[in-house]
């Protein structure tokens, strides 16, 4: 399992400062019912605006 998480995204919620992501835990999905090839095809559904 990753140690760190980075996150650009400081409109979240759970930005910390570094980018540091400060959820207790991440959920990603894909763009469609497809298997995604790109990060650009995934969305992360973790995401809570401050």
């Amino acid at each position: 399992m990753a140690k760190d998480v980075l996150c650009e995204v400081n409109s979240c919620r759970y930005w910390a400062q570094d980018n540091k992501c400060s959820a207790s835990s991440i959920y990603i999905v894909s763009h469609s019912n497809k298997e995604a090839n790109t990060s650009s095809e995934t969305d992360c559904k973790t995401f809570e605006v401050k």
